[in-house]
């Protein structure tokens, strides 16, 4: 309470304290500024795709260090790096170098501007192949022109990079299907698709699991000379898959590591899991994917910066669903404005 002449003192000291109480209290509220224990979330991809399994290999080498990363699955590099910029509960993110280069190209779109400037890199990892898996009848990139053609879902990566090659190499299918791996490889083998684009890290599960060799299917090269001069040429190795007799050349982009660019609370937790993730390069290459046998931490990416959180530490001494939201990504939207 307050009397006399200590009155105004008292009413003013009151406000003081509310004013203190419900900004320390809207503080802890704010994810920019929260240090709290809920779990570090990553976005991968599919389940049966290599990112996933990735994640999942992060996901064992964190626990063992007390770090509880949740690995949620995902259409691909489009959901990824918008979920990473805007959905709560993801602060990682596993993103193709080629979606990140359109992200930065498009500097006419102000909402990818903003994404550019709030994105920033833990760490490139791998590459990633681009499969293009067709009929026994389809022999070269070009044999595409008039077929019908499945490029994954429209937030996946997969679908920008199948786009920008048919676009580079000026080859025009009848039709283009955006359809996930899964569903695309059924209509495949049931003859009602001719192709299908999957970019990932070779081996990958699904292909492992669910294609044979009396499906009739086989990988198609890619070296055609113009995509060659915005890819890089890679090569699927010869027994990669059990129906995979010769070595397959290809494309190939990097995988990299995102995060969002905190400035406190979670920056803290982003540059330990980096560091974790650094020292125990190691036991990824020795219990992980085969993918981790070829990480690179020093591979540049070009027009990205990496993320303060992960310098500053650096330098010191299941499947879940992310749920679904009706947002209309701007990505996808500037994908299919350009493409």
């Amino acid at each position: 309470m307050c009397f006399g002449r200590f009155e105004g003192d008292c009413v003013e000291s009151t406000k003081r304290f509310v004013t203190i109480a419900c900004l320390a209290a809207w503080l802890c509220l704010h994810p920019f500024f929260r240090a709290s224990a809920d779990p570090l979330g990553l976005i991968t991809g599919v389940p049966k795709g290599t990112a996933y399994q990735v994640g999942l290999d992060m996901q064992e080498l964190m626990k063992s260090q007390g770090i509880d990363l949740e690995v949620f699955s995902s259409a691909g590099s489009v959901e990824n790096i918008y979920a990473v910029y805007k959905r709560a509960g993801v602060q990682l993110g596993i993103v193709q170098s080629d979606v990140l280069a359109f992200v930065t190209k498009v500097s006419m779109n102000p909402t990818l501007k903003r994404i550019a400037q709030k994105i920033k890199v833990v760490f490139p990892l791998y590459d990633e192949e681009i499969h293009l898996l067709g009929k026994q009848s389809l022999r070269t990139f070009e044999d595409l022109e008039g077929k019908r053609i499945a490029i994954d879902k429209e937030d996946s990566g997969t679908y920008l990079t199948a786009k920008l090659l048919c676009e580079v190499a000026q080859v025009k299918p009848a039709q283009i299907l955006a359809l996930g791996p899964e569903e695309a490889l059924e209509r495949l083998k049931d003859g009602t698709l001719d192709a299908l684009f999957y970019v990932a890290g070779w081996p990958v599960k699904l292909f492992q699991e669910n294609v044979k060799s009396d499906d009739q299917v086989h990988l198609v090269p890619i070296v055609h000379k113009k995509v060659l001069k915005f890819y890089p040429q890679a090569v699927i190795p010869a027994g990669t898959y059990k129906w995979q007799q010769h070595d397959v050349s290809t494309a190939a982009v990097k995988a990299v590591l995102i995060t969002y660019d905190y400035r406190m609370g979670q920056c803290q937790e982003v540059g330990r899991f980096a560091r974790i993730l650094y020292e125990h390069q190691p036991w990824l290459k020795a219990h992980g994917h085969p993918k981790w046998k070829q990480l690179n931490l020093s591979y540049e990416v070009k027009g990205w910066e990496m993320s303060p959180c992960v310098q500053k530490e650096l330098r010191s001494p299941a499947a879940r669903d992310v749920p679904e939201t009706m947002e209309v990504n701007p990505i996808v939207k500037a994908i299919q404005d350009l493409l």
